[in-house]
């Protein structure tokens, strides 16, 4: 890939992977328009930036759940990673075909009235510490957002808030949440790049500006979207996935 190409594929990852707005549905868009062939290194190199970001960010929450493996906390996060892993397998055969890009219209339509909905509901409204019932619905929520398109942080925070939850607490679960399902895909994406042969003869700085880039956005993007959901503040984000589904309609279908 050239260096410009590696350049927009880390800002992208890394500014769409915690912003409500999919970054899977974003790289399936770009690699429409711009001819870019998938490379499953990239990818995994990629996600790898923007999880280094997640754990840096969450740092002292991570240390504190090594040193409680038993605690609430970590059983929330458990509960909601099964009940992904579980709608996950019930998915998988669409899964596969859904990065055509046929679905983005859909999806990202889906999205924005996610996100417009969960303003409207949230407004003014005192939330509770997330319960084991609302892992499991956010587990059930970050399932279903592994479609291309539909934003797997923008869902599993409406989920928590509709549901009730505390809008920072929300967010906070969201992102650690984001740990797993992302080792998870990496694991998937490491046994497939093992099985189809790693491409080396590639633009490696191109690639390391790429990463950088990614963990740079990635952490901002974070603390940007713990802020926004404290205030609930999506309705700008639901517009432009509603300018999104337009755009993907006229492409793909």
């Amino acid at each position: 890939m050239a260096f410009g190409v590696l350049v927009v594929l880390g800002l992208v990852q890394g500014l769409c992977e915690f912003l409500p707005v999919s970054s899977s549905g974003h790289l399936v868009l770009l690699s429409s328009l711009f001819g870019i062939s998938d490379s499953l290194l990239v990818s995994v190199i990629l996600h790898v930036a923007t999880l280094l970001a997640v754990l840096i960010a969450f740092r002292k929450d991570l240390w504190r759940m090594i040193k409680n493996p038993l605690s609430n906390e970590v059983i929330r996060l458990a509960i909601s990673t099964i009940c992904t892993c579980l709608i996950a397998m019930l998915l998988m055969p669409a899964l596969k075909n859904s990065f055509a890009g046929s679905v983005l219209p859909v999806t990202f339509a889906l999205s924005g009235v996610i996100l417009f909905v969960t303003e409207k509901m949230a407004k003014g409204k005192t939330g509770k510490p997330i319960s084991y019932k609302q892992s499991i619905v956010i587990g059930i929520a970050q399932g279903i957002a592994l479609l291309p398109g539909v934003s797997r942080s923008g869902t599993t925070i409406a989920a928590g808030i509709i549901s009730g939850g505390d809008k920072k607490e929300c967010a906070k679960f969201s992102f650690l949440l984001s740990i797993p399902t992302i080792l998870g895909s990496l694991l998937l994406e490491i046994i497939d790049l093992c099985k189809e042969g790693a491409n080396v003869q590639m633009n490696v700085g191109g690639l390391v500006c790429g990463c950088v880039i990614a963990f740079a956005v990635a952490l901002a993007s974070i603390k940007f979207m713990i802020n926004l959901t404290e205030k609930t503040n999506f309705k700008w984000f639901a517009l432009y996935l509603g300018i999104m589904a337009v755009v993907s309609l006229f492409i793909f279908w």
